[in-house]
């Protein structure tokens, strides 16, 4: 057990002893103090993964520094969650040097060739800007924004493509973000024309790539340029519906939305492909990797939503409470703190920062859940 990993104050920490048949489970641990391990996993995971000159987190712990645009930007949202949560201006000073990282390293600008991509860091600038009030901040979402909203075209219907080298392949991950940020950003600064998108591209992904037969949220629609569907599984993309219905009810109170986000966090949580046995599935290392990561912050997102209802508060933080205890007991090494991309085994030596940051998004949701009292 690392050293300090149960310091500070233990009244944030969440003591039982519990079984989980629902989940056919016997774990059986006490005293989970989620925020301690918060802490010690930002700590170790940037004395791993920083690199040699200090701009951006490497691929992985064991040499790979190559430079991921998208893993980076959500290391700032991760950044941001312990800020908020510790008030620690190390955060802060962190913070910055890795916007301002993320633009050395690609090729001095914030735009890149990928829609999701630019999608992730403008998210991620726009919650440092709510955090800090730093400008800096909303003027790299504003860059990001300008450049992604020419991503969105007639073709397959409507809605944001992938990639500048793809535009006609549209998916799920590049338009969840863009709907995400268009509704944060007509909050912010009330433009009509933001709603109006956020509106648009809402309205083209329900009706395209989410099964209404069972509110499953496919993947993409022609990839191939035949106009097929692909129907692959991954839990990013309920996650990423769920927090575009939430943040489209947020915006308009129209409660369809918020009807959509329920039934999209029901369907994922009771998943057997997606959530075998109630834990979130192993989708691997690599990119695979980061996708558990966004579901959690997102149904993270509904259950402080003060218009669910109880019941479902309940429901989901209990999905999340297995979650983080199975990976709190099973899927993290001690003492170096890696994390596993099945939350219910060990970690293998070689662990991918997306993999980890999964990892670090469960905790510091675990964390915020038991400080407000909501995860007992």
């Amino acid at each position: 057990m690392v050293a300090g990993m149960f310091a500070g104050t233990m009244a944030f920490s969440s003591c039982e002893k519990e079984v989980f048949p629902l989940y056919d489970d016997t774990i059986v641990i006490t005293n989970y103090n989620y925020p301690a391990l918060a802490d010690s996993l930002q700590r170790q995971t940037y004395a791993t993964y920083i690199s040699s000159n200090g701009n951006y987190f490497v691929q992985d712990n064991q040499g790979n520094a190559t430079f991921n645009y998208w893993p980076n930007a959500h290391v700032l949202d991760v950044m941001n969650d312990a800020y908020l949560r510790t008030k620690d201006a190390i955060y802060v000073q962190r913070m910055k040097s890795l916007l301002n990282g993320i633009k050395a390293q690609n090729n001095n600008a914030f735009p890149n060739d990928f829609y999701d991509d630019m999608g992730w860091l403008a998210l991620s600038s726009l919650r440092a800007y709510d955090a800090t009030k730093d400008d800096v901040y909303l003027q790299a979402t504003t860059i990001l924004w300008t450049d992604m909203k020419k991503g969105v075209t007639a073709v397959q219907g409507g809605g944001m493509g992938w990639s500048k080298g793809k535009p006609n392949f549209k998916n799920t991950p590049a338009n969840g973000p863009a709907i995400i940020l268009a509704a944060r950003l007509y909050r912010l600064q009330n433009k009509a024309e933001d709603l109006q998108t956020a509106i648009s591209l809402y309205t083209w992904l329900k009706a395209t790539l989410v099964d209404p037969s069972n509110n499953v949220v496919w993947d993409g629609i022609n990839y191939d340029g035949d106009g097929k569907i692909s129907k692959s599984k991954y839990t990013y993309n309920a996650g990423l519906f769920i927090g575009a219905a939430l943040e489209m009810y947020k915006t308009t109170k129209e409660i369809g939305y918020m009807n959509d986000a329920v039934k999209t966090a029901n369907t994922a949580i009771n998943d057997l492909d997606l959530s075998p046995g109630g834990l979130l599935k192993n989708e691997n290392q690599g990119d695979g990797g980061l996708f558990k990561g966004v579901f959690v912050r997102y149904l993270t997102l509904l259950i402080n939503e003060p218009d669910l209802t109880k019941a479902n508060q309940d429901k989901y933080v209990k999905f999340l409470k297995f979650n983080a205890q199975t990976l709190y007991k099973k899927g993290i090494s001690r003492p170096a703190l890696l994390i596993s991309s099945g939350w219910d085994k060990a970690p293998d030596a070689k662990t991918d920062l997306t993999t980890q940051l999964s990892g670090i998004m469960l905790i510091e949701a675990a964390a915020q859940l038991s400080i407000d009292g909501t995860l007992k």
